[in-house]
């Protein structure tokens, strides 16, 4: 098996064209840093809300070859989010998040065809499946807030036959389908993303890191080695490297690991298992398992249960972690003991950025000109693109809903998280607990209570953990 930093979809997508590295002094409407989904959605935005605005784009690394380009491929609308939603904005605030986010599903198609954007788009749903007595019905709450709100299009309930009917499997108990939600295949969406951007003027540089940003009353400057870039406007969507020191909101980002692992092709066994239809799944954990199939007949399995990292750490177990992957395979061979024979091919990690609501965030800091987006945990292939117009929009103030929605909040208001070295060390002891927990609970047997305890810290000081 060959692990890597970068991943299985990276290496499918095939070799990548190299991006200039940002050198000299530059001048633009909007500089913003970080080459992932959520930064390179809001420069797209940008430009086609206004083909004369001058955006540019700084990655540290290389466009696509973080998180975005190495997670799940689960487009998702945030439905499996919405009684949070509703904690936090209340219902009609929820209700339009959650509307825009169930659009963004359909507009990431729409974009992925209107670009030619070969991504394995599939509008296949997502079914969300309990594997263990407790955590049956974990979906409840979620689906009350929606009844409460009012909705006429629930998601689908669905007793053990119905789990079967999608996917068969001895762990599957019950389940809920969510209707709006996709795969891709996630490099190659970056991939197309980034092309997009250069074909409609934006200005892309790699291996062009942020060291020191400046914002002032009349602007900001952003020096990178060799580079300043002098702005009107600044977005910082670095992600993970958000937790770091010197960072405007590191103390309202916690940063984590997930997993993956990708088999040989298995179209035998999928069809053995009725699992042809190409829809997400993923178990009810709070250190959630996520798996989905791929076009040549592959599954691709993770685990959002890797190690808490100290501050915006990268380059390490947060990338390659063999014990964490080793686990993965177990997971993934007990959801689907046919896997037990089949070659598992790859495996990859990387650093997903967590904010304490496990919502995604756009938060305003002081001097009204930098807007930083982050919290996606993981989920935020879907959002991301949401998200992006929600900054285009507030920028260039556009009245079209988008600058409207409660997203938009300023840095105070977002709830902080315990200061380093407490948030790395009590984040790793509460981890450890919830997965003695849930392993316990897998077999159907309870935890002892100081883990039981342990474990439930997060619910207490109102910090989310899983959805």
């Amino acid at each position: 098996m060959k692990h890597s930093g970068s991943g299985y979809w990276v290496l499918e997508a095939g070799p990548q064209p190299h991006l200039p590295v940002a050198e000299g002094t530059l001048r633009a409407d909007v500089v913003v840093v970080g080459g992932g989904y959520a930064g390179m959605w809001t420069a797209w935005h940008l430009r086609r809300a206004n083909p004369e605005l001058k955006v540019v784009v700084l990655e540290a690394e290389r466009f696509g070859h973080g998180p975005s380009g190495r997670n799940g491929g689960f487009v998702d609308a945030m439905w499996v989010s919405f009684a949070s939603l509703v904690e936090r904005f209340g219902v009609e605030g929820a209700t339009e998040v959650g509307r825009a986010a169930d659009r963004s599903v359909h507009q990431i198609g729409e974009f992925a065809r209107e670009q030619e954007i070969d991504c394995w788009f599939n509008q296949a749903g997502y079914l969300n499946v309990s594997t263990s007595p407790s955590q049956d019905g974990s979906w409840d709450r979620n689906v009350q807030a929606m009844i409460d709100a009012g909705f006429d299009d629930l998601p689908r309930e669905l007793d053990p036959a119905g789990v079967e009917e999608i996917c068969r499997s001895p762990a599957f108990r019950e389940g809920l389908f969510y209707r709006e939600a996709a795969t891709v295949q996630p490099a190659r969406l970056a991939f197309g993303l980034r092309d997009a951007l250069a074909r409609n003027g934006v200005e892309l540089f790699e291996l062009s890191p942020a060291r020191r940003i400046e914002d002032g009353p009349t602007g900001v400057e952003v020096h990178t080695p060799k580079a300043t870039v002098k702005a009107d406007y600044l977005v910082l969507a670095n992600g993970a490297t958000l937790a770091s020191i010197g960072s405007p909101v590191k103390s309202n980002v916690t940063v984590a690991s997930s997993h993956m692992v990708i088999t040989e092709p298995v179209p035998d066994l999928l069809e053995e298992i009725g699992w042809t239809g190409g829809e997400a799944i993923s178990d009810c954990r709070a250190l959630l398992h996520y798996f989905r199939t791929t076009p040549d007949g592959r599954i691709a399995f993770g685990w959002g249960g890797g190690r808490i990292q100290a501050g915006g750490r990268r380059f390490g177990r947060a990338e390659i972690d063999l014990d964490v992957t080793d686990q993965v395979i177990r997971s993934a061979i007990r959801y689907f003991p046919g896997l037990e024979d089949r070659k598992f091919e790859y495996a990859w990690g990387g650093p997903i950025d967590a904010s304490a609501s496990h919502l995604p965030h756009v938060a305003v800091l002081p001097s009204g000109r930098a807007v930083a987006a982050f919290g996606f945990t993981g989920n935020g292939v879907g959002p991301s693109q949401m998200v992006g117009r929600v900054i285009a929009s507030h920028i260039l103030g556009l009245d079209d809903g988008y600058s409207e929605l409660p997203l938009i909040e300023t840095a105070d208001r977002l709830a902080r998280v315990p200061p380093e070295p407490f948030r790395y060390i009590g984040g790793n002891l509460i981890r450890a607990a919830i997965e003695r927990k849930e392993a316990a609970e897998s077999t159907g047997s309870a935890a002892d209570p100081v883990t039981g305890a342990v474990a439930s810290v997060p619910e207490l000081i109102g910090f989310h953990i899983g959805r």
